[in-house]
């Protein structure tokens, strides 16, 4: 029985990993995109390619989109909370704020979902082990972006503020996919995309006018990448992590993916992270696994 938990374990936690490196990976290909396509029609093209993706994939698996009013009305409810809301805050707040700052703001999503859960919900137990993962893992942001990053708080509020409630958004949007036990988890990815391409799209047309622009190659290729890869493969991992590891463990994620940046700038640009760096990576894994690995003790007793 242990066995088997320790390996459902490594395996959720895998996807923990994939699903922090996708949307990392994300920020890049949202930087080549935008050079040469604007906001609102950027994320518009993300969730239509990717939406239209899953139902591919969904109608050759043979699963079909849900028909009630009631199902699609929470589709809606979680692409305004997980998609169409955050990606124009962080795509308007990324304009202002440098690097640093984004990061740290934009990774806060593990503590309000905690939060969020220890007010509202309660729908999962809220422990000292969790509080103390939360606590680890954005001392660890710190360290890693380094204090220098902090330097500028205070500074341009309305970008850090903008930034902070899509972080709020994340948190709210992880507590409500958990309503989606009852589904595979490639139909709200799919349902959520597509309403929030319904939203997005007539914007676009009003606010950005898409055909009178000329994007490069660069950006239509950032942009496949985008919608393919940090979207709706992203997406499906998502909601199956929703279900498996919960609201808190999965919005850890967030923390995960700064070292995989440092990490990608070691390996790719021979960049050199600080001592503190190092030490904010050792937080940040202590920090992820108290809120996702279970507690040895009440696993054996619930045996």
């Amino acid at each position: 029985m242990d066995n088997r938990q320790d390996n459902n374990i490594v395996v959720e936690l895998a996807l923990l990993l994939a699903l922090a490196t996708l949307w990392g990976a994300s920020y890049t290909f949202l930087k080549i995109a935008v050079a040469t396509i604007p906001p609102v029609t950027l994320i518009a093209g993300r969730t239509l390619i990717a939406g239209l993706l899953l139902v591919v994939i969904m109608r050759w698996r043979g699963i079909k989109l849900p028909a009630d009013a009631a199902n699609w009305r929470r589709f809606l409810f979680q692409a305004c909370l997980n998609s169409v809301i955050p990606w124009t805050m962080v795509a308007w707040g990324a304009r202002t704020l440098d690097a640093g700052m984004a990061t740290i703001l934009n990774s806060t999503a593990p503590i309000f979902t905690f939060f969020l859960t220890l007010a509202i919900t309660r729908h999962e137990a809220v422990t000292s082990r969790k509080l103390l993962g939360v606590i680890a893992g954005m001392a660890g942001i710190c360290l890693i972006v380094g204090v220098q990053a902090l330097s500028g708080l205070g500074e341009e509020l309305t970008a850090q503020v903008v930034m902070v409630l899509a972080a709020i958004c994340y948190a709210g949007a992880a507590i409500l996919g958990r309503g989606f036990k009852d589904l595979d988890p490639i139909v709200p990815a799919a349902g959520s995309l597509l309403c929030g391409a319904a939203i997005l799209i007539p914007v676009s047309l009003v606010l950005e006018r898409p055909w009178t622009l000329q994007p490069s190659a660069s950006s239509m290729l950032a942009l496949l990448g985008l919608a393919v890869f940090s979207t709706a493969l992203a997406f499906v991992i998502y909601f199956r992590l929703i279900q498996t590891l919960g609201s808190v463990g999965t919005t850890a994620q967030a923390y995960l993916r700064v070292p995989i940046g440092v990490a990608v700038g070691v390996v790719f640009l021979g960049e050199q992270p600080s001592s503190t760096a190092w030490i904010g990576l050792a937080c940040v894994v202590i920090g992820v696994a108290a809120m996702t690995i279970p507690a040895r003790k009440a696993s054996r007793q619930a045996a």
